[in-house]
């Protein structure tokens, strides 16, 4: 099948939709952060509670929600949590208290803990091969694209009242009726006793490589949700007097980076290899947050935002296509769930972690810990992710 038959298939653009509303969640609110800080007279600290409590249920669901979706379907999961994303997230528009947009924030990330590891178990069941590494390298520039626009589209919303940023979630809503009448996807066949099923999602995930995956996976998220996501806005304002609006276009330049990278997978896959492309990420991340460290201009932010991206681009699809293909469909959910729950276990814990940091060293030694944090990374790949010479091209 080539790159044309791949989008006239219609379950594609359903798995993008999913995927742009599986980040709205946070992408969209982020460059209001300074906003929301003054309105509800709190600390930096505290503004990144919006983000670990939306994370934060994925890390407790997100396995159970996998588990159901492998049993009984990925509708049965997908519907409802597309609802609830909808519902919870637009109710924060109308709150008034801090205490009470936390609590609605939480419900809204129970709605969104099972669409990021979804969509991409939906590649895994619909591609196969070199389609798959296309169509993900597709679906994480769809990503990319989200995650540039939206930033820049909360921030022009925050001009207006950061409030009006929590109607976009309502798109959440159409989409889930259009997953329930759409999807056309092969569902798993055969419910097999649990603890055969245990054991074989079990086999599949204690393997050196997936191990080294989910690590680079877990740093990867305390980088983006810690230093850049939290902290970057932060920076931008202090040093520059950024507004919302500048803030949200200068993050919207990372994701178009990002989007570029992403959607040259394949040809980056032939030409690299997995590994070499995660160490090249990983590389990215290190030279971004010593960017960011000196940053004094908007020429050196812009730097410092397409090398974060560059490396963002590369690592992300190429993270994502490797885990895909350990599991067969009956189990692939569970265990792409679990990857979800790392990821969410990094978001949740970047901000926590790196606001520790903000408190004892100020604003630039979060952009030291995203360094340490990206040799780290580098650490785990060179010395747990191994590839075999097939999959090299």
């Amino acid at each position: 099948m080539n790159s044309n038959s791949i989008f006239r298939n219609k379950n594609l653009y359903i798995i993008f939709g999913i995927t742009l509303v599986a980040i709205m969640g946070v992408a969209s609110l982020t460059p209001a952060f300074p906003d929301i800080i003054r309105y509800f007279n709190i600390s930096p600290q505290q503004v990144g509670g919006l983000i670990v409590a939306f994370t934060l249920p994925g890390i407790v669901l997100t396995p159970f929600t996998g588990m159901l979706a492998d049993r009984y379907g990925r509708k049965i999961i997908l519907v409802p949590s597309l609802f609830l994303f909808g519902i919870a997230g637009f109710a924060c528009m109308f709150t008034k208290d801090f205490f009470w947009l936390l609590v609605l924030r939480f419900f809204q990330g129970v709605g969104a803990s099972s669409l990021s590891s979804l969509n991409i178990t939906l590649v895994g069941d619909l591609f196969e091969g070199r389609q798959r590494t296309s169509v993900m390298g597709y679906n994480s520039s769809v990503l990319s694209i989200g995650t540039a626009s939206y930033p820049a589209l909360g921030g022009v919303i925050a001009i207006f009242g950061w409030q009006y940023i929590f109607a976009l979630p309502l798109l959440a809503i159409p989409l889930a009726f259009v997953v329930m009448k759409g999807l056309k996807n092969p569902e798993p066949s055969g419910k097999m006793h649990l603890k055969s099923y245990f054991g074989r999602v079990w086999l599949t995930i204690n393997q050196r490589t997936v191990w080294g995956l989910l690590l680079t996976n877990f740093i990867l998220f305390l980088i983006l949700y810690g230093p850049y996501l939290t902290y970057f806005p932060l920076m931008m304002e202090k040093r520059l007097g950024a507004d919302s609006y500048h803030i949200g276009l200068m993050m919207s330049l990372m994701s178009v980076m990002t989007a570029i990278m992403s959607s040259q997978l394949g040809r980056l896959n032939r030409l690299l290899g997995h590994k070499r492309q995660l160490v090249i990420g990983s590389l990215g991340y290190f030279t971004a947050s010593i960017l960011m460290y000196f940053a004094g201009s908007y020429y050196m932010l812009a730097a410092a935002v397409l090398v974060f991206g560059l490396g963002h681009g590369i690592t992300i699809p190429s993270i994502q296509n490797m885990m895909v293909g350990y599991a067969a469909i009956n189990e692939r959910a569970a265990f792409m769930s679990l990857n979800s729950m790392v990821l969410r276990g990094g978001q949740t814990v970047g901000p926590l972690l790196v606001g520790a940091v903000f408190a004892f060293g100020g604003l630039n030694a979060t952009f030291t810990a995203g360094a340490v944090m990206a040799i780290v990374m580098l650490v785990v790949i060179a010395v747990l992710v191994h590839v075999k010479k097939d999959d090299l091209h």
